[in-house]
């Protein structure tokens, strides 16, 4: 049973804990954590013509628990008077209003942790309860932090998303429903289990999950929770407790993070790491658990755990000797992921607080030196890397489904659906299929490219090493559309060696700019999770003529087609007839009601007004004899 000493002694080491990580985020970004550690909390708890987030019909001001009497905010109010002009002498809130509560606000993920980079954004927990929002309380709080997102927007760099959540939802665990960033049908515990483990308090009630321990000691949450509000205790919020998550969960949550892991590899794979080595030891005590004993069992007002160190460390002492094979690989993604500038001259806060778990998990200084310089590798170095990544992730994945084989459990078969037709868009091989270039990153710099011919083959290669090619295919349309959809095409960066053929670098540009156009480059995140349950169908279609060979007579015999569906999947192919074409169509998928059709035929062509009526008659015969084909809207 906690008793008052313990409590209080709890809720110390806690205040001091988020004073520390407060203290990171604002040294990772100076004037962004001012900001939405102080200032936005303000926001929410005023309403003021003159302020950010004003709301004419409101007639009584939200109230931040505990806030007016938090001596962090006190100390901002110069900077509030500051920044918002603010001459008269008034108070900047009223202790006195009784509007309806906010429970607290909470940060959740990589936010002041060394994780957080130049690339992370901040996600934001309002917790309410909900029963204290009547009328048209609810509607006006959305409305104000619509308002006050629209304005962080115009002021800090890290974007800022806001989650309202009713604190009964958190303490159940309900999380919403499938969409883009979600663990589609199995985000519960899990979830939960990163908010207790990364959260930073910003503003009001303490979560009481975080003060009910001792000494490691097994506590009965919900008794000592009731314990509490009999005694009046009013500062500590009841989002529930969390002893175990399921193996049905750590696998819904991997397969998910593997299927974020397409966009965002260097991110998910560690979140994927962490997660296989929860399911190969269901009985290991959570993270979570693990890092709440290590910061209120400590002494030192100074000494606290950062958490993203904390699960590296963890993650690769497992690793160390479970897999060795991939255990040195396994240490520089994380180097990478932290964006840590070891032996580079200069020592931020994030390197000194690095230093000791690797100088623990040793990285050689030569490979140190490469990993500082990440920013600047060519796309040949990403390519390399992304390839060894997207194996690696193969491999953690197959290892997962080994494992949690015959138990998906909760995992709805809609979202295994989704998640292998996904899959498949970006990295199953088809005929004809333009593949995806698999990069380590997000966004690398932009090569100069170099169109060449050899005997047949056309080449497309940086210019800075020609012997190392991008793609390389009997087809310019599909070396050209290749480059688009994988974003490296850019017109200002891209040259042609001379040679013999009949195609000029101008039309190459004008090809791709209308390629671009059409298709743009490939975001299978872009694809709504509904695409993916219906059946792969054509939604745009580019037909090209004669590209490579200019029409000298009223014949058309040169073909090509770049065609994508509804899976984010691209195709361009070459056909040397109309007969050809059509044999291709009655075998590659439907064309929907909705299907765009797109032409495209050289403006030099000296007969190029009669030429393309004469190959689109061509083409809609064909299409009009295509099998299951009952209506087309481009007749």
């Amino acid at each position: 049973m906690l008793n008052s000493d313990i409590l209080q002694r709890n809720k110390k080491r806690y205040l001091a804990y988020t004073h520390f990580r407060k203290k990171i985020f604002s040294a990772n970004l100076p004037k962004d954590s001012r900001i939405i550690l102080y200032v936005m909390p303000w926001l929410l708890s005023v309403n003021r013509p003159t302020l950010p987030g004003y709301i004419q019909e409101m007639k009584k001001p939200f109230r931040v628990f505990g806030m007016e009497s938090d001596r962090e905010f006190a100390k901002q109010e110069p900077f509030f008077r500051k920044v918002f002009h603010i001459q008269d002498d008034e108070p900047l809130w009223d202790p006195a209003d009784d509007g309806p509560q906010i429970q607290g606000i909470y940060t959740i993920g990589s936010v002041g942790t060394i994780s957080q980079t130049s690339h992370s954004d901040c996600d934001l927990w309002i917790c309410i309860d909900k029963n204290d929002f009547r009328g048209k309380a609810l509607q006006q709080l959305n409305e104000k932090i619509n308002l006050l997102r629209d304005w962080l927007d115009t002021q800090i760099r890290i974007p800022v998303y806001f989650f309202l959540s009713d604190v009964a939802d958190i303490r159940n665990c309900n999380f919403g429903a499938l969409d883009y960033e979600s663990s589609g049908s199995t985000q519960k515990n899990v979830l939960k289990e990163e908010f207790y483990r990364t959260s930073i308090r910003i503003a009001g009630k303490i979560p009481f999950w975080w003060v009910c321990y001792h000494n490691g000691a097994k506590m009965d949450y919900d008794r000592e929770c009731a314990l509490l509000s009999r005694g009046g205790a009013q500062e500590y919020l009841d989002l529930g407790d969390l002893q175990s998550v399921g193996p049905d969960e750590y696998f819904g949550a991997s397969i998910w993070q593997f299927n974020k892991s397409l966009t965002h590899p260097l991110k998910s794979i560690i979140k994927m790491l962490q997660l296989k080595m929860f399911l190969e030891s269901p009985n290991e005590e959570l993270l979570c658990h693990k890092l709440r004993q290590a910061v209120l069992s400590g002494n030192d007002e100074e000494d606290f755990p950062d958490p993203s160190i904390f699960a590296m460390d963890s993650v690769l002492d497992y690793y160390h000797n479970k897999s060795p094979q991939y255990y040195e690989y396994m240490k520089k993604l994380f180097y990478l992921r932290f964006d840590v500038k070891l032996m580079s001259g200069k020592e931020t806060l994030k390197e000194k607080m690095a230093t000791p778990v690797f100088e623990k998990h040793l990285i050689p200084s030569g490979e140190v030196y490469i990993l500082n310089h990440f920013d600047s590798w060519s796309l040949q170095q990403h390519i390399k890397m992304g390839k060894f990544m997207f194996k690696f992730l193969l491999d953690i994945y197959k290892d997962i489904v080994r494992i949690q084989e015959g138990k998906t459990g909760k995992v709805a078969p809609q979202d295994l659906t989704i998640l292998g037709r996904k899959l498949s868009s970006s990295l199953v091989h088809k005929k004809g299929k333009v593949s995806v270039m698999h990069l380590s990153v997000d966004t690398v710099q932009q090569p100069t490219l170099t169109i060449v011919i050899d005997r047949k083959a056309w080449r497309i290669s940086s210019s800075e090493d020609p012997s190392s090619s991008f793609v390389v295919s009997d087809n310019l349309v599909y070396a050209l559309a290749y480059i688009v959809w994988n974003g490296i095409y850019d017109a200002a960066h891209i040259r042609m060696l001379p040679n013999q053929t009949q195609v000029t670098l101008q039309e190459i540009q004008n090809l791709c700019r209308k390629i671009r156009e059409i298709f743009g480059s490939h975001n299978v995140t872009g694809v709504h999770f509904s695409n993916f349950l219906e059946e792969e169908k054509i939604s745009k279609i580019l037909f090209i003529f004669s590209f490579e060979n200019l029409l000298v007579n009223a014949e058309i015999n040169d073909f090509c087609v770049i065609y994508k569906n509804n899976w984010e999947e691209l195709f361009a192919l070459r056909f040397s007839s109309i007969e050809q074409m059509k044999a291709y169509f009655e075998e590659a998928g439907t064309v929907s009601d909705h299907t765009q059709v797109h032409y495209y035929l050289q403006r030099t062509n000296a007969c190029y007004e009669k030429m393309i009526e004469r190959a689109k008659s061509k083409v809609i015969w064909m299409l009009k004899t295509l099998p299951k084909v009952e209506k087309w809207p481009f007749f």
